[in-house]
C-alpha cells in the first residue's frame, strides 16, 4: 500500500507546499492553505502501468468539417458561445451570487427540452424541489428537462450513460462535487480539478455538451484552481449590479468563437430577457443636458454599444482628494486626470472626482478615454456636452488622441440611434467608410477638446468654469499645437 503524503494545497490558485505558513507565496493570499492528500490526485486508471495502445497520425493537409453546433434558443447566449453548443465541448460559468446564473441555465435548458433534445440538469446545491420552484416562477414548469440532485461524479456518470446521450448537461456547481479517486473534501482544489477532469472526459467521449457552474472569489476571480480554466473549452462571465436589472454575459475565453463578446440580458419577474439593441435600452434613461455627461461609442466583441458615462467633480476639504470609479478601470482614469492636469492646465489636485458607467455595463477598451475626459472636463467647467454628440478615441501619455479600431461600426450605430455629430481622432477620418450622415469633429489632441468645452462655460460664467479658462484658454492651446 502506497504510503500517505500529504501536502499543503492554497485553496486560491492551487499552490502546493510541504508544510504550513499562513501566506501563499503565489497568489499573495493569506491562510489558504489546506491539509490534503496528495497520493491519489491521479485517478488508478491513468497511475496503471499498462502498456499504451498505438493511435494513428494525420498530416495537416484534408478536409477539415465545422464543429456541429446546437443552437440554444437564446440569442444572447449563442452569440456568446460563437452560435451555440459544440458537440463534446465544455464551458465553465462564473458570476456572483445571486447574479442569475440558475436562472440562466434553467431557461437553456428548458428551451432545449422543448426542442426535442435531451437536457439534463443536476444541482449539487439545490434541492429538486428548489429547482421546480424556480422553473415554476419561470414559467417552463412544463419543459421536459431531467433533474437530479447528486455530488457525486461517479454516479453522475454512470446514470448519464445510460440511455441517449444527452445534448446539454449543467452541473451546478463544480465547487460541490466529489470523486471518491482523490482522498480530499469536496470543494478543495484537488476535488474539483479532479472532478472536472472526470466530467471532461466525459464530455468527449460521448459528445454530450456540459455547463459547469463555477463560483466566484471576492475579486471576482473564478474560485478553484486556475488549471480548471486552461482545461475547459470556454469560460462565460455572468456579470452585473444587485442594483442594476441589466446583466452583462462576456466570453472570457472561447475556442470555438469570438472572445470578448458579450450577451445583454434584464432581469425581470419572469426570469431573463434578451435585450437586442442594448445601446438603446442604455440610454433610455439619458440626462439630456445635464453637465458631466458623454456618450461613449464602444465595441464589445464584434457589437457596437452606446453608453453614457457620468462625471462628478466636486471641490474637497480632504488633503488627498477621493478618486471613485465605476464600471471602468481605476488606472485608466488616473491616467486621464494626470494628462488633463500636465498637458491641458485643469487643475483637479483639489477636486474629488467621480466616475460612472450607467447601466452598470464594465468597459475595458482604451477607447472610452476621450469621453471620460470630456465628461470630466464638462463637470468641472459646469459646461453640458452637445446632448447629439458621441466620443470615442484613446488618450496617449503626451496628451495626443491616438485612432481604435472598428471606427465605422462605431459611426453606423451611433446614427441609427439618431446621433448627429461624432467627435473622433483626427488620424481616424481616413479610415471611415460611411459615417451615416454624422457631422465629424476630428481633434488631434486633447487640449483642443478642453479648450472647446471651455468656451462653452464661459458663456455662462460659473465659479468652476474658472479654474479652466484661467489655465487653459483657447488661444494657450493654440500656441501649443503650432
Amino acid at each position: 500500500m502506497a504510503k500517505s503524503t500529504l501536502s499543503f494545497v492554497c485553496q486560491n490558485c492551487g499552490a502546493a507546499y510541504n508544510r504550513w505558513q499562513g501566506k501563499c507565496d503565489a497568489c499573495g493570499e493569506w491562510n489558504t492553505l489546506a491539509e490534503e492528500d496528495a497520493t491519489g490526485t491521479v485517478p488508478v486508471s491513468i497511475r496503471s502501468k499498462r502498456k499504451g495502445r498505438t493511435f494513428q497520425l494525420e498530416s495537416l493537409s484534408g478536409k477539415s468539417h465545422d464543429a456541429p453546433r446546437l443552437p440554444s434558443g437564446m440569442t444572447e447566449l449563442d452569440r456568446v458561445t460563437g452560435g451555440g453548443f459544440v458537440r463534446g465541448s465544455v464551458l465553465l460559468v462564473g458570476g456572483d451570487p445571486g447574479i442569475g446564473k440558475s436562472t440562466l441555465l434553467t431557461q437553456a435548458t428548458s428551451l432545449l427540452a422543448r426542442a426535442g433534445h435531451r437536457a439534463v440538469y443536476i444541482s449539487g446545491e439545490e434541492a429538486i424541489a428548489q429547482v421546480r420552484l424556480r422553473a415554476e416562477r419561470l414559467g417552463l414548469s412544463d419543459a421536459p428537462v431531467q433533474l437530479a440532485s447528486e455530488t457525486s461524479v461517479e454516479d453522475i456518470v454512470s446514470t448519464l450513460s445510460e440511455g441517449a446521450v444527452p445534448r446539454l448537461i449543467v452541473i451546478d456547481s463544480i465547487q460541490t462535487m466529489w470523486t471518491d479517486t482523490v482522498e480530499s473534501a469536496p470543494g478543495t482544489v484537488t476535488q474539483v480539478r479532479a472532478s472536472a477532469q472526470a466530467l471532461i472526459r466525459f464530455a468527449k467521449k460521448t459528445g454530450a455538451a456540459i455547463i459547469l457552474v463555477g463560483h466566484v472569489t471576492k475579486d471576482g476571480q473564478i474560485a478553484g484552481p486556475r488549471v480548471v480554466e486552461h482545461m475547459v473549452d470556454a469560460v462565460m462571465s455572468f456579470e452585473g449590479e444587485g442594483s442594476q436589472q441589466f446583466r452583462i454575459l462576456r466570453a472570457v475565453k472561447n475556442r470555438f468563437g469570438p472572445t470578448d463578446e458579450i450577451g445583454v440580458f434584464e432581469m425581470t419577474g419572469l426570469g431573463l430577457r434578451e435585450v437586442s439593441n442594448p445601446s438603446e435600452l442604455f440610454l433610455s434613461e439619458r440626462d439630456l443636458g445635464s453637465p458631466g455627461t458623454a456618450v461613449f461609442a464602444g465595441i464589445e466583441g464584434t457589437r457596437p454599444v452606446l453608453v453614457e458615462l457620468q462625471a462628478l467633480v466636486a471641490p474637497t476639504a480632504l488633503g488627498t482628494p477621493r478618486r471613485a470609479v465605476v464600471g471602468w478601470d481605476p488606472s485608466r482614469l488616473s491616467m486621464v486626470l494626470a494628462v488633463l492636469e500636465a498637458h491641458c492646465g485643469v487643475k483637479l489636485s483639489g477636486h474629488d472626482v467621480y466616475l460612472n458607467v450607467a447601466g452598470g455595463l464594465r468597459i475595458q477598451e482604451p477607447a472610452a478615454d476621450l469621453a471620460a475626459a470630456a465628461a470630466l472636463v464638462s463637470s468641472l467647467a459646469n459646461a453640458p456636452l452637445p446632448t447629439d454628440a458621441v466620443y470615442f478615441g484613446e488618450v496617449s501619455l503626451s496628451g495626443a488622441i491616438r485612432p481604435v479600431a472598428q471606427t465605422t461600426a462605431r459611426l453606423k450605430e451611433a446614427a441609427k440611434l439618431g446621433f448627429g455629430r461624432a467627435v473622433l481622432p483626427e488620424s481616424a477620418r481616413g479610415d471611415v467608410g460611411g459615417d451615416g450622415g454624422l457631422n465629424l469633429n476630428s481633434v488631434g489632441g486633447l487640449s483642443t477638446l478642453v479648450a472647446d468645452i471651455a468656451a462653452r462655460g464661459s458663456r455662462k460664467p460659473q465659479r468652476e468654469a474658472g479654474n479652466i479658462e484661467k489655465n487653459a484658454t483657447p488661444a494657450r492651446f493654440r500656441r501649443q499645437d503650432g
